[in-house]
């Protein structure tokens, strides 16, 4: 049963390659791939299956705990967004590249070791471009689809980085062993430079800003279990080897908890909603990347389920008032929770929820790691981002609860297809809080393979939940502000986050074209000079040994049949003087013998007998003296 592990990721991965030859039934194929995916997930999830191949080292795929529950929440995730994404998006170039964004992401959460990770980790980056620039006939997406490509490309250098210092320190490739590595300070940096840009912390945040680009669908799965969730997967995943370094956990911690404070000031000052909700997943992400460097491993896990569900819900309401209404801005949204109950209700649940407020699941997951925090200042600033959280959730609700300022907004109704999965994510967003109590997340943190995690206290779960309702009745309170920020905050630092992107291209980008264009001056003015004049070298010695080769060579050539000529003639002038003389000679002889044999011949018979008897005297004479 363990080789149905492998049709985990590649039955999504398979269907979505096929869609990307048709140009017809994608959400016919999609959905059902996507719910057939899903029962998969479940099924290993209770069967914990593992298995192992031989591409490079031992190389395998397997099901503990914390992947039990990822696979899970990612192919739920899959399933809802595309039965969201059905009713608008119908092409099925689109449904496959989502597939195989989704079987990417489930290769990354069951790699047991750094090289199937790569590949799950590769695949889903190159399809992220895709989808982020999904309307290519539009070059602003496509150019945003760049860089948000490019950003996490560089952070994805650590990775290749932390499986070289692997294989270079000669230790395995294997999760499990890192913390024993050889060179595993070198592996915790690479690995943490590739979470930290995946997941979109502090200084990589701005990449997530240019993937609002995409369509709403893409948006919802970016944000809530793939994509993004994968980096901080991915520390909650090595956490031992962030404790063994002694330095890397700490970088994690602070890392995060910046991400959360100052991202969050950031969706204060945004007035797209998702826009907003892009910096709201930034700052969310942060208390999971912190709880990776305390370590609170089971809280930092619920709180990635819980904020996966929240997401989900939020960004397909948005997509759903995007289309139906044209407009994303805040401005514009008045009244738009009013136009259909269930999304409303729905939306409003999920804003709650984000605002940390009793008794919804992220009020609950965020303390188990506020609870975690031991450092006073630490503490303070993960309090202070939740605080921000309930700022702008509230601001959000005031926005699409208001009453607009000109009557019923028009434009469309929300569709069947859109409204499907909004219940059920809200009724996740709303119910997984239970994680919090105590026999539960006992329970919890042995699944995720955390024994030892404490569940949130009841003073820490009042302070946090009542100044969140505290905050959020001030924000209420004050409803134009709540909606419209000023115009210097909007244009500012925070509305443009932080500056990051500018501060990447002054920083990395144009210092980096510098150089290439430095090294391709010196290429044509050092290089190709050295070339061409190591050419013109060539030729001139060429020229010059085809000259040799014209003038004495060839004349050497010509020189030695003239000199065997003239050798033969010398040669030949004597052997032929003395051969044709004993020639000449040999013939007058025969000449002279033949006349006198001519002679006895007369006619007369008497002189023939006479010849006979004369010649047979002589032999006689001869055989006598012979004998």
């Amino acid at each position: 049963m363990s080789a149905l592990l492998w049709l985990l990721p590649l039955l999504p991965i398979g269907a979505g390659g096929a869609l990307l030859l048709v140009r017809r039934a994608g959400r016919a194929v999609a959905i059902p791939v996507a719910a057939l995916t899903l029962a998969l997930a479940a099924h290993a999830a209770v069967t914990r299956p593992a298995v192992t191949t031989r591409l490079l080292f031992h190389e395998g795929l397997a099901v503990d705990g914390l992947s039990a529950v990822m696979v899970i929440t990612v192919a739920a995730a899959g399933l809802a967004v595309l039965v969201f994404a059905a009713g608008e998006l119908r092409e099925a170039r689109f449904h496959g590249l989502m597939l195989i964004f989704l079987g990417a992401m489930l290769v990354t959460v069951t790699a047991t070791d750094l090289l199937l990770l790569l590949m799950g980790w590769e695949v889903m980056g190159a399809m992220s471009y895709a989808l982020i620039g999904y309307w290519w006939h539009d070059p602003g997406r496509v150019r945003s689809g760049t860089v948000a490509f490019l950003t996490t490309r560089a952070g994805d250098l650590g990775l290749y980085f932390a499986a070289g210092a692997a294989m270079a320190g000669g230790g395995a490739l294997v999760l499990s062993g890192l913390p024993q590595a050889p060179w595993r300070d070198l592996v915790a940096g690479g690995i943490v430079l590739a979470a930290l840009g995946k997941s979109a912390q502090l200084p990589f945040s701005f990449w997530l800003s240019r993937a609002m680009a995409g369509p709403s669908p893409v948006s919802a799965l970016l944000h809530s279990a793939t994509m993004v969730a994968a980096g901080a997967y991915l520390l909650l995943r090595v956490q031992p080897l962030l404790a063994a370094t002694g330095w890397a956990a700490v970088v994690v911690t602070w890392a995060g908890a910046l991400t959360a404070l100052l991202l969050g000031a950031v969706a204060i000052a945004q007035r797209d909603l998702k826009q907003l909700l892009a910096a709201s997943t930034c700052a969310q992400l942060g208390f999971m990347v912190v709880a990776a460097g305390l370590p609170a491993v089971a809280g930092g896990v619920a709180h990635l389920v819980a904020h996966a569900a929240v997401k989900s819900l939020l960004f397909l309401g948005a997509g759903a008032w995007l289309s139906a209404l044209g407009t994303e801005e805040l401005r514009g949204l008045g009244g738009a929770g009013r136009r259909d109950p269930v999304v409303g209700v729905a939306f409003g649940v999920g804003a709650v929820a984000l605002a940390g407020v009793p008794p919804l699941s992220l009020w609950v997951t965020k303390d188990t790691i506020l609870g975690a925090a031991r450092e006073p200042g630490l503490y303070a600033v993960l309090l202070v981002a939740g605080l921000l959280a309930a700022a702008y959730s509230a601001r959000v609700l005031v926005a699409v609860w208001g009453r607009p300022a000109g009557g019923r907004p028009p434009g469309r109704p929300v569709t069947g297809w859109e409204r499907a999965p909004m219940p059920v994510l809200a009724l996740a967003a709303a119910g997984l809080g239970v994680v919090g109590v105590p026999a539960v997340f006992e329970a919890w943190g042995r699944l995720v393979g955390d024994p030892g995690a404490a569940a949130p206290t009841i003073g820490g779960l009042a302070l946090s939940g009542g100044l969140a309702l505290a905050v959020m009745a001030v924000v209420i309170l004050i409803r134009p502000g709540a909606v419209i920020v000023p115009a210097r905050l909007a244009g500012g630092v925070l509305g443009g986050w932080l500056g990051l992107e500018r501060a990447a291209v002054v920083l990395v980008a144009r210092p980096v074209m510098a150089l290439a264009r430095a090294l391709a001056r010196f290429d044509d003015r050092v290089l190709d000079a050295g070339v061409h004049g190591a050419a013109r070298a060539g030729r001139a010695v060429a020229g010059a040994a085809g000259a040799f080769d014209d003038r004495a060579v060839d004349a050497a050539v010509a020189a030695v049949p003239r000199a065997g000529l003239g050798a033969a003639r010398i040669v030949r002038a004597p052997f032929e003087a003395g051969l044709d003389g004993a020639v000449r000679a040999v013939a007058a002889t025969a000449g002279r013998l033949g006349a006198l044999a001519r002679r006895p011949q007369t006619g007369q018979v008497h002189l023939y007998f006479a010849q006979a008897a004369v010649a047979l005297i002589v032999l006689a004479v001869a055989f006598a003296i012979l004998r």
